[in-house]
């Protein structure tokens, strides 16, 4: 049995229903192809301890569900809003349990054409496209092919024992069983972290340990990076509890004659200090990898950072296969651990920018934009409005970007929310005159504290660009060169409105405009 449609999206997680949206609303012909009886089947059984680290900020005081947005990390994104995942739980940190029930209404209520129960095992190149093969012996074939399959296989690292280890994916989670025993976790991310809380009170010691110290999310605004929800373990071994978190590399891993594991360090911060100890348990927690074994040679994609994820263009297309697409948290090798595209608050926006993409590739549907004359004034209150409006900005910071085109004529032309590599590569470097607007943090040296930052008085709008909280920058490009930037300096509750905000931005669009040069 052989089925045919346009494009094809393998996987049902978040991302796939995202594109499913836009498809769905304008009558393209797909389908999404979900190996497990379920919408978001990943989250049946991630986090293994039940417990989003997604923000669920329900009350914000914003009556505008835009706004709303940029507190709410789990929703996907509508034209009207009609389908949020607060209808669904109130709490800050949800459980896992209603990202599964907001997925599976969201699939019903818009009729996506969700094919459950539909593994796929092999996809390979065609003349025309793609041929995917599922259990059951049914060809699926399309002429466009989206991955959002994720991150399915435990990243497992090349040390020598490692297989001794219980992996985060199919360790016992039951704390009871690790009562008075020494606990060694390889891994510091939030999946060591969460399974190092869950254990505090049971397990005698715990270590954590991996080549490199802890980032934690709050210093580097990746939110990726260790959470504060998960950091309690950290009281733990600097207030002397037995715990400790190591900066070592692993050896080796071996078991005892006892049953125990001995277990060989060099420390990073020991002049290379070489130790050996023992515990009772190993438990790697490393996080996930792509995994590319259903791609026969004719499909298989080029891979890239340790093999964990596909190489994709700044169309998220990938490098070597023309028409295949990745989409979700794949999409974050664009931004590999800078923002938000691994998460669903920031892919959300990737998908739709996407979308956009695909329909001007092979629809010549343009990306929606308006025109506008090149008046300061007028375009002074359209970018104010974004800055102070837009999820899409606020969300993925310095990676989409508003645009704007100078024509020849003297108006210009916008653009909202589009990727920023894009930008460079189809505008900047084509010799477009453009002002390209994101909202961006500002740089801070390593080892600065972010909560004993010197911060710039409001009104001293000179210095805007030392600006080191989330605030707007407008940057100009001429002849395939940045030619002039303009920052609008940091305010407490991110709302630029205010003389300081308005004032220097008109004058700066005024001192650059094309029509007075």
């Amino acid at each position: 049995m052989k089925r045919d449609y346009e494009t094809l999206i393998l996987g049902g997680g978040p991302a796939a229903l995202q594109l499913g949206y836009y498809l769905q609303r304008d009558g393209r012909s797909y389908r999404i192809l979900e190996a497990n009886d379920r919408a978001g089947s990943f989250f049946a059984h991630y986090p293994r301890h039940r417990k989003m680290i997604s923000n669920n900020k329900v009350h914000t005081g914003y009556d505008d569900p835009e706004l709303r947005l940029r507190h709410d990390w789990n929703s996907l994104l509508t034209d009207d809003y009609s389908a949020l995942f607060r209808d669904f739980s109130v709490e800050y940190f949800p459980p896992a349990d209603a990202l599964l029930s907001y997925l599976a209404h969201f699939a019903k209520k818009f009729d996506l054409q969700l094919q459950t129960n539909t593994r796929i095992t092999r996809v390979s190149r065609q003349a025309d496209g793609f041929t995917l093969l599922d259990q059951n012996g049914t060809s699926w074939n399309c002429r466009r092919l989206v991955v959002a399959s994720g991150v399915s296989l435990p990243y497992v690292p090349a040390i020598p024992g490692i297989e001794l280890s219980e992996n985060y994916a199919s360790m016992s989670i039951d704390a009871t069983e690790f009562i008075n025993q020494r606990v060694l976790i390889v891994g510091k991310g939030n999946s060591a972290f969460e399974t190092a809380d869950h254990l505090i009170a049971s397990a005698s010691v715990i270590h954590l340990v991996s080549p490199t110290p802890v980032d934690f999310a709050w210093k580097t605004h990746f939110v990726g990076d260790l959470r504060a929800v998960n950091n309690n373990f950290l009281d733990t071994y600097q207030l002397k509890s037995q715990n400790a978190v190591l900066d070592a590399e692993t050896l080796g891993i071996r078991r005892r004659d006892d049953g125990r594991y001995a277990v060989e360090f060099r420390y990073l911060h020991a002049e290379g200090e070489v130790e050996e100890l023992v515990y009772d348990r190993v438990l790697c927690c490393t996080g996930f990898r792509f995994d590319a074994s259903i791609f026969d040679a004719s499909a298989m994609p080029e891979l890239t950072i340790h093999d964990k994820f596909p190489n994709l263009t700044c169309e998220w297309e990938s490098t070597n296969q023309p028409d295949m697409f990745f989409i979700g948290t794949l999409m974050q090798m664009r931004d590999y651990r800078k923002t938000t595209s691994g998460f669903i608050h920031g892919f959300r926006y990737n998908v739709q920018a996407l979308y956009r993409l695909l329909e001007y590739k092979y629809h010549a549907t343009p990306w929606p934009s308006t025109v506008l004359p090149y008046d300061a004034q007028e375009l002074t209150e359209k970018m104010l409005s974004r800055v102070n409006g837009s999820s899409a900005l606020w969300q993925q910071q310095a990676f989409l970007a508003d645009m704007f085109v100078v024509q020849a004529d003297g108006m210009v032309q916008y653009f909202e929310a589009m990727p920023l590599d894009y930008i460079q590569q189809h505008f900047v470097n084509r010799n477009k005159h453009c002002f390209v607007l994101t909202l961006e943090f500002g740089k801070s040296a390593d080892d600065e504290d972010p909560f004993h930052v010197q911060r710039i008085r409001r009104d001293n709008v000179a210095r805007a660009s030392a600006s080191k909280f989330l605030h707007p920058a407008l940057r100009e490009y001429h002849q395939g060169m940045q030619s002039s930037e303009h920052h609008i300096i940091e305010d407490l509750e991110a709302v630029w409105r205010e003389a300081e905000h308005i004032i220097p931005l008109r004058d700066y669009l005024q001192r650059v405009s094309p029509v007075s040069r």
